[in-house]
């Protein structure tokens, strides 16, 4: 079964998003026009992870927003935070940041709901976070004038490195150290 391991290594590679399993099972089915059964994809996978998981590779492969993808490795960090500094235009500034947190934390929220936990106008930050493909319309609500409702995407997944919601960090998470006046006495 080693042309599968290639077959779905292939897929993965060429996939401009994490591929889930299911959507790889559909394609070796249709290509080898048989049922693929899902413990031989799961076993291949498993398979290829081990393989990646080599000092050969500078990447892997890993499970993130729902499907596969490969990745580079930690110990490659530097050299790909300096690609990413190079290329900051693609960066979120911190208006949009903020926006995005209210909308993964509050989803699905209408733009007035944003602009009242913001304070601010906050038109530009949601059209470039949809520009991005960081959030998505789900929808309409119900209210008056029934305006738009956001929430975020599968792109947020990945690029948060996420599988899920449930997976972002709980607002208890942010502690922050009492305040204080003057020095502490032993």
């Amino acid at each position: 079964m080693d042309f599968l391991h290639r077959h779905i290594e292939a897929l993965i590679f060429c996939a401009p998003d994490p591929l889930p399993k299911e959507e790889i099972k559909k394609c070796l089915s249709e290509m080898f026009e048989a049922e693929i059964p899902m413990e031989h994809i799961d076993q291949a996978i498993g398979d290829l992870i081990e393989k990646y998981l080599s000092e050969e590779f500078s990447f892997q492969l890993e499970k993130s927003g729902g499907g596969y993808q490969f990745l580079t490795k930690p110990a490659y960090q530097t050299s790909i935070s300096i690609l990413l500094r190079q290329q900051s235009q693609k960066r979120l500034s911190t208006a949009q940041l903020e926006t995005l947190s209210i909308i993964a934390y509050k989803q699905p929220v209408t733009k007035g709901d944003i602009e009242q936990i913001r304070g601010v106008n906050s038109d530009y930050s949601v059209q470039k976070l949809l520009e991005k493909e960081l959030v998505d319309i789900k929808g309409k609500s119900e209210g008056v004038g029934r305006p738009m409702l956001y929430g975020t995407s599968r792109k947020f997944m990945e690029y948060f490195g996420i599988n899920s919601l449930s997976e972002l960090p709980q607002p208890k998470d942010f502690s922050q150290p009492d305040n204080q006046i003057g020095e502490e006495r032993d």
